[in-house]
């Protein structure tokens, strides 16, 4: 059996991120890298890439704080979103550049993690790679799967005799010859992914009808790139100080401007103004896209609120105006539900129907990890999604509700705008539940699982995995800011295996006070997203935008780095942080943990 001292799981933006930090600061430790897809690069793999793929982010904002994207290296130029061949390129660059390449397997499917609890912990993992299974051995494991590695493709009725191609999202570039091929697609689904197909369907000259549920989200909000009438480059407007305190942040108190922050969501002034930069952002947003010029782009208006819309919230980062491909006769958008299938066409419950060659369905993913743990029962303990066991000893039951009930009642008393929700849609129905759509995967966007429940979103609070420091989850968050989070977050997890954080959640261990205190941090962060972003599936796992800068404070905080890298206070409120600002960050980490060892 191989023994390693570190194995991550997971080779995307995330994943690398946290094996280049382990293999850097714990440079004689041994290292694997397994992923199941045939190259490394997660969402920007070779075989994820589909046509007209970019970032939502311009060059500048989408890169790792110790490997700038240079323009000429990675064919990109500056005000460019940035392409996902390019992407690809980058990411295979930084992991050959700092020399964790040579620690990938591809085509290597981890199936189960078992955990072994006597001694200094660790875990067998049964691992599958083409021609080979085996057990492999590692003294601490890092979950960098993410939440977009295993697609959910539900059942639609009369499939079988459709004779049409079928498929995810996911597997657009697979099925890319559809470009050339189809006279006319079905595009079903609401997301960004959707809004892509649909664009690289209408350049082809291929007719698209476009279904979004009408019992569903809706819709996402989709800007351009830049917004406000100072047309503000908007992935840096989230990451303005200044702007971070306009939104209900339950861990704000780690940038320090704590009176400010109290201000705005304490005091019925404050609330006013923040509810007028909402509005005003929104409705920029709205005024640009001039959705009521035609009835089909009336119909994409999104359903949400600006406010309480999460990392859904993406940017038109398209070369010609999708929107005029909407007002023409290459796309129809229906607002409605797909009834069933027939030869060659699709079937709206309203009796609409269409010719079709293709439908690509834009469904969602399963968000739990793609493997099993063991012993039985222990993603409880993991802090994972997990069907809510009701066998357990009714006290514990009734104190997990009590402490819910709590922490509803400190986030409403804190931020009492969160307690008028947004209505976005009264009829919303569960895809599986929708009739003509069914699904017997064990796991589906719409099953009711526990929402993830990790300490500062990285690692389980319980006392066995604090103890033994050997798991952390990475990449289970959501930001524009994705690349820095994945490298501090790396940063943080290789020094909470090591024991070298300032602020260190294995220090609760032995006492019965500070464990709780710690367990309660945990359900009240993680518990927030439920009523901040409430229409982006908050309640499931981490996902926001205006509130990356605080969280990269508090990661920060408990590295005992200073959160604050800008030149003076103006600008260290006024200017929009990036990945320059945290160029020094590891350095500055390795300087004090050397001088503290």
């Amino acid at each position: 059996m191989e023994k390693f001292d570190c194995v991550v799981v997971g080779a995307g933006c995330y994943g690398l991120a946290a094996a280049q930090q382990f293999h850097r600061t714990q440079p004689g430790c041994s290292l694997a890298i397994f992923d199941s897809q045939v190259s490394l690069g997660g969402t920007w793999a070779d075989n994820r890439l589909y046509p007209g793929l970019k970032s939502n982010n311009l060059l500048g904002t989408y890169e790792y704080p110790d490997f700038p994207m240079r323009s000429d290296e990675f064919n990109v130029k500056p005000g460019q979103h940035v392409p996902g061949k390019s992407m690809n390129a980058y990411l295979k660059a930084y992991a050959a550049h700092y020399g964790i390449a040579k620690f990938i397997r591809l085509q290597t499917k981890v199936l189960c993690a078992e955990h072994q609890a006597t001694g200094e912990g660790g875990w067998i993992l049964t691992v599958v790679a083409p021609g080979q299974d085996e057990k492999v051995y590692t003294r601490r494991l890092i979950i960098a799967t993410g939440l977009t590695s295993e697609a959910f493709l539900p059942h639609f009725e009369g499939q079988e005799i459709f004779g049409g191609r079928i498929f995810h999202g996911k597997d657009f570039q697979q099925n890319s010859d559809t470009l050339t091929t189809s006279r006319a697609v079905t595009v079903f689904g609401g997301t960004k992914s959707a809004w892509d197909a649909v664009y690289a369907y209408a350049t082809a000259g291929v007719k698209v009808n476009w279904v979004i549920r009408s019992s569903g989200h809706g819709p996402c909000w989709m800007s351009p790139p830049y917004v406000t009438p100072l047309k503000k480059w908007i992935e840096k407007l989230a990451n303005i100080r200044f702007l971070t305190w306009f939104s209900p942040c339950i861990w704000g108190w780690a940038d320090g401007y704590t009176g400010i922050r109290d201000f705005f969501h304490s005091t019925t002034v404050g609330r006013f103004i923040v509810d007028t930069f909402w509005k005003i952002l929104g409705g920029d947003v709205m005024t640009l896209n001039n959705y009521d010029a035609h009835p089909d782009t009336a119909k994409l208006k999104p359903w949400t609120e600006a406010m309480f819309t999460g990392a859904s919230f993406s940017i038109l980062n398209y070369d010609q105006n999708i929107f005029d491909f909407v007002k023409s006769d290459k796309v129809d958008v229906y607002i409605g539900e797909i009834d069933h299938l027939s030869p060659g066409k699709v079937h709206l419950a309203d009796g609409t129907e269409f010719e079709s060659d293709v439908l690509l369905a834009n469904t969602g993913w399963k968000h739990t990890p793609p493997m099993k743990f063991l012993p039985e029962g222990i993603e409880k303990e993991l802090g994972i999604p997990h069907e809510l066991s009701h066998n357990a000893p009714p006290e514990d039951l009734a104190n997990q509700h009590e402490l819910t009930l709590q922490a509803d009642g400190e986030i409403l008393q804190r931020f009492p705008r969160l307690q008028r929700q947004p209505v976005w849609n009264k009829h919303y129905i569960p895809l599986t539940e929708q009739k003509g759509i069914s699904s017997e995967d064990e796991v589906t966007p719409c099953k009711p699982l526990t929402p993830y429940m990790l300490y500062h979103f990285l690692v389980p609070p319980s006392p066995r995995f604090l103890r033994t420091r050997d798991i952390a989850f990475v990449g289970m968050i959501s930001n524009f800011s994705n690349l820095i989070t994945a490298q501090i977050s790396g940063l943080w997890v290789s020094a909470y295996f090591s024991g070298k954080l300032t602020i260190d959640p294995g220090a609760a261990l032995g006492d019965e006070i500070s464990l709780k205190k710690l367990q309660y941090e945990t359900l009240l962060y993680n518990r927030w997203g439920k009523w901040r972003y409430p229409t982006d599936w908050g309640s499931k796992n981490p996902n926001f935008i205006f509130d990356a800068v605080p969280y990269l404070d508090l990661l920060q905080r408990d590295l005992g780095l200073s959160p604050y890298r800008k030149n003076g206070w103006f600008a260290e409120v006024s200017e929009p942080y990036g990945p320059e600002d945290y160029r020094q960050l590891d350095e500055e980490w390795m300087t004090k943990s050397e001088k503290s060892s």
